[in-house]
């Protein structure tokens, strides 16, 4: 199964009910072995940022077995929305 930037996405929105997910592809040809993403979710409040990944990590688990590089920031909204004014 190829992994893509929208299934991750969507599995992400629903899973940790997020409220903004960006993914992207940066593999050379994109070829979906990398990716990039943000996470904002309600449910990263009060966790620490190994937690979190952690979290991402087990809503992916599948998927990261065909990745080969994933990059990950997670945030909280009120991190996010202070992060958006700077």
């Amino acid at each position: 199964m190829a992994v893509t930037s929208d299934h991750i996405r969507d599995k992400l929105l629903k899973e940790l009910t997020a409220e903004h997910v960006d993914v992207e592809d940066t593999s050379p040809n994109r070829c979906a072995a990398s990716f990039k993403v943000l996470v904002v979710s309600s449910q990263f409040e009060g966790k620490p940022l190994l937690q979190r990944h952690r979290m991402v990590n087990s809503c992916l688990a599948e998927e990261l077995k065909d990745i080969h590089a994933f990059e990950q920031k997670t945030l909280t909204p009120e991190q996010w929305k202070k992060q958006k004014q700077n």
